[in-house]
């Protein structure tokens, strides 16, 4: 096959994702296979073509989300930090004001809820957060310490979607009291 052909499955498959998680977003788990489709621009047989079901689109959208806020996380990890919770910075970072699809995972709104009910999502979510602890562990910085921080950021982030309790100016610096608080001892 040529790789345009490579390539055009590829931005099927992405349009179909996106399509996927925006609708999900806004419908919850209820959307049609048929809206995804058309909201992505194929037919529902062209769709079908790259997830066989419902459930396993679903998986898809679950699983793609959780390596995309890795990616993020991860292009937020300043290198020239060489110090102890280089991570878990990158963490806040994203977080709190970096990563405006990162925070919207975070979003009370988000569709997490209702994906947690697709077959084979609960193993995707549980086999990431073991892979986040990994990573922390390795990050350097005590676990007590890591564990507040990072579920603080994780709560601002949820935060934002509710302006009247979080300003512009509170994110900021309670993000900075987070990355202070990510610093070696």
């Amino acid at each position: 096959m040529s790789t345009d052909g490579t390539r055009d499955r590829e931005r099927t498959r992405q349009a179909v994702l996106d399509a996927a998680e925006r609708l999900l977003a806004e419908r919850g788990t209820r959307v049609s296979v048929a809206e995804i489709a058309a909201d992505a621009g194929v037919s529902k047989s062209g769709l079908l073509h790259h997830f066989p079901s419902k459930d396993e689109l679903l998986l898809a959208v679950a699983a793609h989300g959780l390596a995309t806020f890795k990616d993020e996380v991860l292009r937020h990890v300043d290198l020239a930090e060489n110090r102890p919770g280089k991570v878990l910075r990158a963490y806040v970072r994203t977080l709190c004001g970096g990563s405006q699809r990162a925070m919207e995972v975070f979003s009370p709104t988000a569709h997490w809820t209702g994906l947690m009910a697709v077959p084979g999502v609960e193993a995707v979510v549980a086999a990431d957060a073991e892979d986040w602890r990994a990573v922390f562990a390795r990050d350097g910085l005590p676990e007590d310490r890591t564990l507040v921080v990072r579920h603080a950021a994780e709560g601002l982030a949820a935060a934002v979607a509710m302006p009247p309790y979080l300003d512009a100016r509170e994110l900021t610096v309670t993000r900075d009291a987070l990355l202070a608080l990510a610093e070696p001892a």
